[in-house]
């Protein structure tokens, strides 16, 4: 199974969940080499970051911070976890400002890598 498929299988089921892309990036990246990605969020916001690495990486971690550069979120998952390659998870930001995302991934065998991101926000149905 590709990243873009599993890609596509997080976005219909979130779609179905009432989620809506705000960002949607393949990322060229170097083991052990984390990636910036900046992005306004909104305060009160319910928001859904996705990751998803290369499936021969051994580690995979993700990093939030704030703009005050406060960390908010810290995931990690190993090769050989149930859903080992995909990091997932919730945020409300309290403030509307910038974030940055930094994931990161360790290939022993690879130095160049793919990954994929996504950032999807909760939309209420009137």
């Amino acid at each position: 199974i590709t990243i873009k498929q599993q890609a596509d299988s997080i976005k219909a089921k979130l779609a179905e969940a009432g989620f809506i892309v705000v960002k949607e990036a393949s990322v060229s990246m170097e083991s052990e080499y984390e990636i910036p990605v900046v992005l306004p969020l909104r305060e009160g916001t319910w928001y859904r970051v996705i990751f998803i690495g290369d499936i021969t990486s051994r580690v995979y971690e993700v990093r939030m911070y704030d703009w005050n550069e406060k960390e908010v979120v810290y995931q990690k998952k190993m090769w050989g976890d149930v859903d080992g390659n995909i990091i997932n998870y919730d945020y409300i930001p309290r403030f509307t400002e910038y974030h940055v995302i930094k994931p990161v991934q360790v290939n022993k065998k690879k130095k160049s890598l793919c990954g994929y991101i996504m950032i999807f926000k909760k939309v209420v149905k009137p």
